[in-house]
């Protein structure tokens, strides 16, 4: 006659052992069911979904890929502005001169633009290109880059050689051209002086030196 407890069952059958664990394969099945679930964009792969990837212990590289982004562009907003990478264009920057030029009489954009770049170089001295005070650098190293912000109207009548000329010194490695400057009225119209009519333009001028 077998022992039994209070609750009617056999002594063996109480202290029997726990059963087996769940094949691994079924446990494996489970959680590629958990990864597997369409995520909104329609995509099942487990990469995709948030919640499969903090189940899989794999992180989303979402911003790594921003950050690699975000220096790309950077990049090229830096080659835009300073003229690219190349070896002849890069420079190392002293500092900036500004002007403005004029030509009230005739509409001749290039006549403003020469003024504006005489205009930002005439009242400095570049003493240090000569007497040594940068070692190793001489008169020869001198680079110049030119902004000119000229009214887009009139931009293919510059004349960006003649512009040039205005440069005794220094080896121009770039020469941009922006949308800026003025049109206005000079308030009167001289046939005389070569008028077609009464515009005046105006054009602003930045000259970056440096070696």
């Amino acid at each position: 006659m077998s022992l039994r407890c209070s609750f009617g069952l056999p002594h063996s059958r109480l202290f029997a052992a726990p059963p087996p664990p769940l094949p691994p394969r079924l446990v494996a099945g489970a959680r590629i069911s958990i990864a597997l679930l369409p995520t909104r964009f329609g995509s099942t792969s487990p990469t995709h979904h948030p919640s499969s990837a903090r189940f899989l212990g794999n992180p989303i590289p979402q911003v790594p890929c921003a950050i690699k982004a975000t220096e790309m562009d950077a990049q090229k907003v830096t080659e835009a502005v300073h003229g690219g990478d190349s070896a002849d264009s890069a420079m190392k920057l002293l500092f900036v001169e500004m002007g403005v030029g004029y030509d009230q009489h005739g509409q001749d954009i290039t006549a403003a633009a020469m003024r504006a770049c005489r205009d930002a170089i005439a009242s400095n001295s570049i003493p240090a290109f000569r007497i040594g005070s940068i070692p190793g650098v001489s008169p020869e190293h001198m680079k110049l880059k030119i902004k000119l912000g000229v009214p887009r109207s009139v931009q293919q009548h510059l004349d960006i050689e003649k512009v040039k000329s205005v440069f005794p010194y220094g080896k121009v490695v770039s020469f941009e051209v922006v949308d800026g400057g003025l049109i206005c009225s000079s308030g009167t119209c001289l046939e005389e002086m070569g008028d077609k009519n009464d515009d005046c333009f105006v054009v602003n001028a930045a000259v970056y030196v440096g070696y």
